[in-house]
């Protein structure tokens, strides 16, 4: 009967049914990553806004290297180019993918030069931890930042000395990876938890068992689940089938601070011993108005000065006493809302709480 309702009233019975998370977005396959790979080349076509020669000797030795290869000797003269910088190239090089694939990649300067708009980087391999190269990138660069400069004032937005070129790396070398090469099938969880992890395997159970009759999920540990082939089914699809299930995901009590922006996120399961707390609010200005005594007209002695002026302030504003305390993130939140407090004052309770052992939770200030 329990049952039936929930199933009606759209819940189950782990919780409501907006909290639930596809297998996919909380759990990855174990071996299926992806790759880093980084390269050095040159960005040409500048309009004057890259690297001088001087201050950057590495841009001009890699232009020098490039044009010897062309046939072009100038390894005996001094070069003034302001139109080529140094970068570094970086992509990701995901799983399975093939020769002839293609992927975005990140630039970045690498000199002193002052904006890459208008740049296009020339062909430069990208290598991995091996040592390998594995892509060749190439082509023209996106740059979203902008900056400005005149003899008095400068102006800048975003980061003119990066961007991306999307698609610009043509895949060379594949990685050789392949679900015939992974020894077992197991899903690592993103966040690890026993109980994620438990109800993860019965989900996956729940179908098979209806699908193929057969279980085909353990529990290994709070991080994994090892999954068992079931016959007459595909790899792929399996794996599909699997990341579409629903599971409820756990999370354990924790409250996360940033002091610097003011930013307080508790999390569903954080409690709170029934407490009284008040807190005031302590102001002090101060603020300087300084004068000019200045001597007499006509005077034949003294001399103008700055005499400081200063004037402080003290207000206190007295604070209520509230009863804060709940079993749920809802009456927290209520019991924290009554007070009336600005962050600043909500992180300094939530602080003195966690001192008198009434919170909870893990108190994690960044």
């Amino acid at each position: 009967m329990r049952l039936l309702l929930c199933l009606l009233l759209g819940l189950t019975l782990a919780g409501p049914a907006h909290s639930m998370a596809r297998i996919k977005d909380i759990a990855s396959l174990q071996g299926v990553r992806e790759n880093q790979l980084v390269g050095y080349g040159l960005v040409i076509g500048l309009n004057g806004s890259g690297d001088s020669m001087r201050n950057a000797p590495f841009t001009e030795q890699s232009l020098q290297s490039m044009l010897d290869s062309m046939g072009v000797n100038v390894r005996n003269a001094r070069l003034r180019t302001r139109n080529v910088a140094a970068v570094v190239v970086t992509a990701d090089l995901p799983a399975f993918i093939g020769k002839g694939g293609r992927v975005d990649v990140s630039v970045s300067s690498l000199g002193d030069a002052t904006s890459l708009k208008g740049g296009t980087l020339i062909a430069t391999p990208l290598m991995a931890a091996d040592g390998a190269v594995y892509a060749l990138a190439q082509g023209p660069l996106a740059v979203s930042g902008f900056s400005a400069a005149g003899d008095a004032e400068s102006l800048a937005d975003g980061t003119p000395t990066a961007g991306r070129i999307p698609n610009g790396a043509v895949i060379e070398r594949e990685i050789g990876d392949s679900f015939a090469d992974i020894p077992a099938l197991v899903l690592e969880l993103n966040n690890p938890d026993f109980r994620t992890a438990v109800r993860m395997a019965d989900a996956i159970n729940t179908y098979t068992r209806e699908r193929y009759g057969v279980r085909v999920a353990r529990e290994r540990d709070y991080r994994s689940v090892v999954l068992r082939m079931p016959k007459r089914v595909g790899v792929t699809r399996f794996i599909a089938e699997i990341e579409g299930l629903l599971v409820q995901p756990d999370q354990p009590a924790r409250v996360v601070i940033d002091e610097r922006t003011g930013t307080v996120v508790i999390g569903r399961n954080v409690q709170i011993s029934t407490v009284a707390v008040t807190h005031g609010n302590l102001t002090v200005r101060v603020v300087e108005t300084p004068q000019v005594s200045q001597p007499a007209p006509f005077a034949r002695r003294g001399q103008t000065a700055v005499v400081p002026r200063t004037f402080i302030d003290a207000n206190e504003q007295g604070g209520r006493m509230a009863i804060v305390g709940g079993s749920d993130l809802q009456t927290l939140v209520r019991g924290l809302n009554r007070i009336g407090l600005k962050p600043t004052g909500i992180i300094a309770i939530l602080q003195a709480i966690k001192t008198a052992g009434a919170l909870q939770a893990e108190l994690v200030i960044q």
